[in-house]
């Protein structure tokens, strides 16, 4: 049994306690949170053993064998380097750090304990995604002319106003990491290394600082270009929207609905025929209130099964560097109005 402690109470009690608890080889032990009184109430409410107010305490626990982080990107850094410092795998969430430095320390500390290392980049385990990337590689749109990502929803905290890491891109949030770290992630995932990028970052009216609104230009390393629109300040924006065009045909995977992972339809034109709905259904997402559980526990498994056999699980630390990467060039991009280069090979 895998004695697992969770830092974060929120994210971390509604979408990765039932995650972690789906898998029969995980015990969830302790859990942490910033108010020690709201935390105990919370871990007795979900049948948590131990509660921390602190989240060194957690990590520190001889009983804590693994820990899994849902926290600000400051305090991720913090937390991962100790829990690594003491040989105990990580399961940490997107971005990885606040800035490329921070993250580039996390990635040599991942290295140097050789402990299993996550990151929950979860799109590409909903299976409808799963389904398209099958399709992809199977050939179904022929070869590859270009991709297009259209992400236009308003965000519970932009609905609220809130002023948090999710919203201010001055602690590793705001839209690139909040979302667009999702995106260099999949489309890497999808096609193959990126190659490069032009970006501009826009706000809410009046309030500059809310980090809203980026508008992208990208080439993969193999060629196709990349179109990429997101806004988390869109009311009733049409949702999540990822396009395949190939010379062959088309290939989307859409989402119009509130749920960022629960609701993706995947369609599908070759040339000469008619659009057809390629139906994808996931028993394991309909047992769950929210649709982020299903991705996140399929996530689960992978860092279970590293944890057990060993081997490097992915999307791992190095992924999440390389996603920060991104994050880092579309930031300069947007200041000095520059085309980067983001091969692998130019970041490394």
């Amino acid at each position: 049994m895998i004695r697992l402690g969770i830092v974060g109470s929120n994210y971390g009690r509604t979408v990765q306690l039932p995650a972690f608890r789906a898998d029969p080889r995980c015990e969830v032990v302790a859990m942490a949170g910033s108010d020690a009184a709201r935390t105990a109430e919370r871990a007795r409410e979900a049948n948590v053993p131990k509660a921390y107010g602190d989240w060194r305490a957690l990590v520190e626990d001889k009983n804590v064998q693994a820990v899994a982080i849902a926290t600000m990107p400051s305090l991720q850094t913090q937390v991962a380097l100790r829990a690594l410092a003491l040989g105990k795998p990580v399961f940490a969430e997107k971005p990885l750090a606040s800035d490329l430095a921070a993250a580039r320390s996390l990635l040599k500390a991942a290295e140097a304990s050789r402990v299993p290392t996550m990151i929950d980049f979860n799109f590409h385990q909903i299976a409808a995604w799963l389904r398209a990337k099958e399709m992809l590689d199977a050939g179904a749109v022929g070869a590859l002319r270009h991709v297009a990502v259209h992400w236009h929803v308003e965000s519970q905290a932009i609905q609220k106003r809130m002023r948090s890491w999710k919203t201010v891109g001055d602690d590793g949030g705001g839209v690139l990491g909040n979302f667009i770290s999702h995106c260099f992630h999949y489309l890497e995932w999808f096609v193959g290394p990126l190659a490069g990028l032009s970006a501009r970052i826009g706000g809410m009216p009046g309030v500059a600082d809310l980090e809203t609104t980026a508008a992208m230009a990208l080439t993969f390393k193999s060629g196709p270009l990349v179109s990429l629109s997101m806004s988390c300040a869109s009311y009733r924006g049409d949702g999540h929207k990822v396009e395949f065009f190939g010379e062959d045909g088309t290939l989307v995977l859409h989402n119009p609905g509130a749920d960022y992972m629960r609701g993706f339809e995947l369609t599908h034109a070759r040339r000469g025929a008619d659009v057809k709905h390629i139906p994808v259904h996931d028993p394991v997402d309909a047992q769950y209130p929210d649709g982020r559980i299903a991705p996140v526990s399929r996530l689960a498994k992978l860092f279970f099964d590293a944890i057990e056999k060993g081997g490097t699980p992915r999307p791992g630390f190095a992924e999440g560097y390389r996603s920060q990467q991104l994050i880092d060039a579309a930031q300069r991009s947007h200041k000095e109005g520059k085309w980067m280069d983001v091969s692998p090979e130019q970041l490394s």
